[in-house]
């Protein structure tokens, strides 16, 4: 058993009224054994107000049922000190607030279905981080969903937008000091394989191996001792002048992005990256490029997170469609390499997909997100909870708020715990407008069509 007390402060313009209104109360108390103070009103108006005193010694009996209707006595909070707004327990009803600085590794994974609101609640956290923090911010937009959000930030942010014969390019081969976790020619090297893989349906064999190695090591030499910036272009003219014909193999894969229509990555760059939030729209690449520019925009965003690391200052990376980059074995590697050196750099990866499957069937993948401290499920297919359920050991109960869960609702593990939370936001806002992506809405109104994810 246990007791509690309920005060209420009753008022009326007459003494009449007074005592009609109190036993209308009465009336309708129910079970409730209710009172009235004589010659205690002070005291009860002082027990009423929320100072933290109570001047009524009376308690009423409870049993432990009843009060559990009002506190729950179970139910898992996340309230960090400095956190960032991810939405309202769906138990207790209070607000959930993250921060991923106290988590073991701040790596992150946004997970469901096409519509349950994925890219909102990135968007919803991008706003957060830029009323809150000093923080740097870099997206990978293959869908061309990020840019409303940030253009009406003006001179806080910029939009990359690469697409063929378009202005906007990106150096490839640019390469910061520091870059890379031990050798920079080795992960450099990496990539370029990554991305002749790519490129050729032929793959990379060892011979093209040896020699990509060898003229990207050649080429930063030569560029080191000139004063000069490595490209795409000058690394084909480099397999050129090989003796072998596989080199001659290379430079012919690469002509497309180097002296053809593609040739956004093989000069040196003309953006503008010094910008606290930069998004990179690949949207206008089409299906079959776009793994190529998420490459070439990892690899971008590695260089600047480098750069932020010596300054001291934190970058949030945000990296939609993810589950392409391990369609192939060299940009997983690539891809995994680069993932550890955001984590052990001061940068916040999350990766945003909604092919789960596909995840979780490339084993670094899954390790990669099972190893995650911060994961926000929403609305699942039938197929994928399974799969979620066995990685993640969430129980069958945890699980059906991910089961035809509404849009924005869902569960969050963060470290050990897993909270189910409800995320709603008022849509008769301007910043809805910018960030929603449903057809026939905000930015998207007017006939505009949009890949939901």
């Amino acid at each position: 058993m246990m007791q509690a007390v309920l005060t209420l402060v009753i008022t009326a313009d007459s003494k009449q009224q007074l005592d009609s209104d109190t036993e209308k109360i009465r009336s309708l108390s129910g079970r409730c054994q209710l009172a009235v103070l004589k010659y205690q009103q002070i005291d009860g108006l002082n027990t009423v107000l929320p100072i933290g005193t109570r001047k009524i010694d009376a308690f009423r009996t409870l049993t432990t049922e009843s009060l559990a209707v009002f506190m729950p006595f179970k139910v898992q909070e996340i309230m960090d000190r400095g956190g960032i707004y991810f939405g309202e327990n769906a138990i207790s009803h209070n607000l959930i607030m993250c921060n991923k600085a106290n988590l073991l590794n701040q790596s992150s994974f946004r997970l469901g279905v096409p519509g349950s609101g994925k890219s909102f609640s990135v968007k919803e956290e991008i706003a957060f981080l830029i009323l809150n923090t000093d923080d740097d911010i870099l997206i990978a937009d293959p869908e061309g969903e990020y840019a409303p959000l940030v253009e009406a930030m003006g001179d806080l942010g910029a939009v990359v937008r690469v697409t063929a014969g378009g202005k906007d390019r990106l150096n490839a081969m640019y390469m910061v000091d520091g870059y890379g976790e031990n050798n920079p020619i080795v992960v450099k090297s990496q990539f370029i394989m990554s991305l002749v893989d790519r490129i050729d349906p032929k793959g990379v064999e060892a011979k093209h191996k040896s020699i990509i190695d060898r003229c990207t090591g050649d080429l930063y030499e030569e560029a080191e001792r000139s004063g000069t910036v490595p490209t795409l272009a000058a690394l084909r003219e480099k397999l050129m002048e090989q003796p072998e014909d596989e080199a001659k193999g290379l430079a012919l894969a690469l002509e497309l992005f180097t002296t053809g229509s593609l040739d956004i990555f093989g000069h040196e760059s003309t953006v503008d990256l010094d910008k606290r939030v930069v998004v990179f729209d690949i949207h206008g690449l089409g299906e079959q490029l776009k793994p190529i520019g998420h490459l070439v925009i990892t690899d971008t965003m590695l260089n600047r997170v480098t750069l932020n690391w010596k300054k001291g200052k934190r970058t949030h990376v945000f990296i939609d469609e993810f589950h392409v980059m391990f369609e192939n074995e060299f940009s997983a590697a690539f891809f995994n390499s680069a993932w550890r050196q955001f984590r052990k750099r001061n940068a916040y990866p999350t990766a945003i997909t909604q092919n789960v499957e596909y995840l979780l069937d490339s084993v670094q993948a899954s390790t990669m997100l099972s190893n995650s401290e911060f994961i926000v499920m929403l609305n699942q297919a039938a197929s994928d909870r399974e799969k979620l359920a066995r990685l993640l050991n969430i129980s069958e109960e945890q699980m059906g708020h991910i089961t035809n869960a509404p849009a924005g609702c869902g569960l969050i593990k963060y470290g050990s715990a897993l909270v189910p939370f409800v995320n709603r936001f008022p849509s008769n806002t301007e910043l809805y407008r910018l960030m929603t992506t449903r057809p026939g809405e905000g930015r998207f109104a007017g006939g505009q069509t949009c890949v939901k994810s």
